[in-house]
């Protein structure tokens, strides 16, 4: 079993907002980065944000800020992705992954740095 799971996808029409889980059930001492992926049809998997379970801050993707953002609590061991104002071309499966180091944002896009990943939940915008 995924030591990640998400959860939350669907489907939803454009403009709309959803909101996504992952439950990091792995270790607490095993994980630090946090990170939200997903790959649409035909495409290559894109980096969407990421997180520390210490850390203050969050980062967002170009491509997706000020839409999508990412948040945690530390507590529940769960990261959010608050997606809002959804449009079509968002339809992908979203992937939670998680670190062990500690990367910033430059480094969070490195797929090969997270070595414990989500078997994906799926997210349909219909125009």
């Amino acid at each position: 079993q995924a030591q990640l799971r998400e959860s939350g996808g669907r489907l939803v029409q454009a403009g709309t907002s959803l909101r996504l889980s992952c439950l990091d059930t792995t270790r607490a001492e095993s994980t630090n980065t946090m990170a939200w992926f997903r790959q649409a049809p035909g495409k290559e998997r894109e980096f969407i944000g990421c997180t520390t379970w210490t850390g203050k801050d969050a980062y967002s993707a170009e491509s997706v800020k000020g839409r999508f953002t990412v948040s945690k609590d530390s507590a529940k061991r769960t990261v959010y992705l608050q997606m809002s104002k959804l449009k079509f071309e968002d339809t992908a499966v979203y992937y939670c992954a998680a670190a062990r180091g500690y990367y910033s944002e430059r480094w969070c896009p490195d797929e090969s740095l997270f070595a414990f990943w989500g078997q994906g939940t799926q997210v349909t915008v219909s125009s």
